[in-house]
């Protein structure tokens, strides 16, 4: 299923134009795990005319069935989201007509698509390619999780997988992941609920979804340990392991990188500032793209062995740089405190 591209800002006016904003960041930067940077914004984005009304702001959710799509809706209903579960992808453009005749009753609508839909999942496309030419703003959030968590779910709560068949739970979950590998691939963001519980997913689109003016992007970045796994979720990976380990230093070995004396030990070492300051200057160009490209999610994984020295000093200054060049970002420390 070839998806159309969205949202990419083009000089003009006219469907698929981002209207320029201007935003005041905040340049403090808060250093506790899993906090969210605060900004303010001049003002919102105005959405295009549907029949003479305000056209409402679309998020669709999708991904594998298991991975946290109700808790998803659900939360986005508290948030104040007009929410419809399993609505046939064709009737999307008119559920936004009906929001836009609503006179502002349904100002967000929230649309779970998934495979239950089954012949109604290829008009998806179709969909997504009317809504774009007539300017929806619209965004997907795609939900994501490793086979083994998918498996314990499903056996957890003793249903089949809806792909499965006569076969097993891996052999539907590997057909789902395959039908939906293009839609993953436009998401505008995608999750990865393996290692998270319900209170962490709901954290997660609250900070992303609750009623505050939206920054043109958001990024995550996570540190984490490449012995326990890559993040699924990430759009771009730095790996810290060739810097010395402060774990073979006797005292800084029960300390984090987010300790002083253990981020001056790593930025001390050869390398360190030069491989700071030039990949910084790299997100710089990344950041400035996606913004063009229309893409409002970036989320950056830095990794060493354990997730706990390293890759958290490393992310600390690349969050501040970050946010110094203005990127509303989010600091997530996902394996320190696991060993």
């Amino acid at each position: 299923m070839a998806l159309p591209t969205r949202g990419r800002p083009t000089e003009g006016t006219g469907p698929g134009v981002t209207p320029a904003r201007h935003t005041r960041f905040d340049s403090r930067c808060t250093r506790e795990r899993g906090t969210e940077v605060t900004v303010s914004d001049d003002g919102g984005v105005p959405q295009p005319k549907t029949g003479g009304e305000t056209a409402p702001e679309l998020v669709i959710i999708s991904g594998m069935s298991g991975a946290g799509r109700s808790t998803a809706a659900k939360c986005l209903e508290d948030l104040g989201w007009f929410v419809v579960d399993n609505l046939p992808p064709a009737l999307i453009p008119t559920m936004v007509d009906l929001g836009a005749r609503s006179q502002g009753a349904v100002a967000r609508i929230g649309v779970v698509v998934d495979v239950r839909g089954r012949q109604f999942f290829d008009d998806l496309r179709a969909s997504l390619e009317e809504l774009d030419k007539r300017g929806i703003r619209m965004r997907v959030v795609y939900l994501e999780s490793s086979e083994d968590a998918l498996v314990r779910r499903f056996e957890s709560v003793r249903r089949p997988h809806p792909l499965q068949g006569e076969g097993r739970i891996v052999d539907g979950i590997a057909q789902e992941r395959d039908l939906l590998r293009e839609l993953r691939g436009e998401a505008d963001l995608v999750i990865d609920t393996s290692d998270l519980n319900v209170h962490q997913l709901r954290a997660k689109l609250d900070a992303q979804f609750a009623d505050h003016d939206e920054p043109e992007l958001r990024c995550t970045v996570m540190s984490f340990g490449f012995k326990y796994g890559l993040p699924v979720d990430a759009d771009l990976v730095v790996d810290c392991r060739f810097l010395p380990n402060p774990h073979w230093v006797p005292e800084l070995r029960a300390r984090t990188g987010t300790d002083a004396d253990v981020a001056d030990y790593v930025f001390r070492q050869p390398g360190a500032k030069e491989f700071l300051d030039g990949y910084a200057e790299l997100l710089r160009i990344v950041t400035e793209g996606y913004r063009r490209e229309g893409k409002r999610y970036m989320t950056l994984a830095v990794g060493c062995t354990g997730g706990k020295h390293r890759s958290v000093a490393m992310s600390e200054r690349l969050t501040k740089r970050l946010i110094a060049d203005g990127v509303e970002t989010v600091l997530v420390h996902r394996d320190m405190g696991r060993e």
